[in-house]
């Protein structure tokens, strides 16, 4: 028996600390059903962010979900988060199995 891989898609999101709990709510009234949320330090255009000084510290927070959720979600980080707090939000398509865990 072979696995059916089912196409989703993967939201990927690295904003300040701050925006956790916003981005998380925000992505539950769009319809996911759960992200995975890890600390994220990098090196970028406007230099550098550790993630050992909690206040300011990135977070990584990823969503696998159907299009159409991506698409509210892009909508609404775009219209709530970008304006307010320093994020970046990248999408790309990825196969899943056991596609009712998303």
């Amino acid at each position: 028996m072979t696995a059916t891989p089912h196409p989703m898609r993967l939201v990927t999101i690295v904003c300040e600390a701050l925006a956790r709990d916003l981005l998380l709510r925000l992505a539950r009234e769009c319809g996911a059903h759960g992200a995975t949320v890890s600390p994220a330090s990098g090196v970028g255009a406007t230099g550098e962010r550790p993630a050992d000084i909690e206040e300011g510290a990135n977070v990584r927070v990823e969503f696998v979900v159907t299009p159409e959720t991506a698409a509210r979600i892009l909508e609404r980080v775009e219209r709530d988060l970008f304006p307010r707090f320093a994020c970046i939000l990248w999408e790309s398509d990825v196969r899943v199995l056991r596609r009712g865990k998303f």
